[in-house]
């Protein structure tokens, strides 16, 4: 039996290696994780196995779902992928990481995280603007947490640095099934 394209999907997340001051964000992140998992949609992350980032990949697998990790070799220790879950790859560098994750995932969801986590939400917006690739973005805006960016985003549209079709291409959901809806994945299974 050969795959349907829905069971390809991976989903790449970009979040953090740190858990945050709020404990909602780990939550929110063990939220969708499992949501993943009960969809049959695979996790492409950054490999880390501490924080939002690690408690993501553990509630992928702790609901029987498939997790891909890539990090580069300098951040290997640092963000501690001797405790990551899944396939990891290690890579020479954030430019390789980069790559790998934008090839494996069909779609990218962010979630809470610092300077890393903006740095890979612009470059995969930027490469949908530029048509390097046509893969949907989501912010997953827990706790009003991207509102902020949300705002700088906006200020760039009415300061004629952004056209509103650019802006568009950074989709925002509030809850876990809105991402997913916006992210095109496939419903969750109905309860028999």
């Amino acid at each position: 039996m050969h795959p349907t394209i829905e069971e390809r999907d991976r989903i790449g997340v970009f979040c953090g290696a740190r858990a945050g001051v709020r404990p909602e964000y780990i939550q929110f992140a063990t939220e969708f994780g499992a949501a993943l998992a009960r969809r049959g949609v695979g996790l492409v992350y950054g490999a880390g196995g501490i924080g939002v980032m690690g408690a993501l990949a553990d509630a992928v697998l702790a609901g029987g779902g498939r997790v891909t990790g890539v990090i580069p070799h300098s951040l290997h220790e640092r963000e501690r992928a001797d405790q990551a879950r899944g396939e990891i790859f290690v890579v020479r560098s954030m430019h390789q990481r980069k790559d790998l994750m934008y090839r494996l995932s069909s779609g990218f969801a962010i979630l809470p995280g610092g300077i890393g986590t903006l740095d890979e939400l612009m470059e995969v917006a930027t490469w949908n603007q530029l048509a390097l690739i046509a893969k949907p973005l989501v912010v997953v805006n827990c706790r009003g947490f991207f509102d902020p960016m949300l705002d700088m985003l906006d200020h760039l549209v009415g300061e004629g640095f952004l056209s509103v079709g650019e802006r568009r291409l950074i989709q925002v959901a509030d809850s876990v099934d809105e991402a997913f809806e916006r992210l095109g994945t496939r419903k969750e299974p109905v309860a028999a």
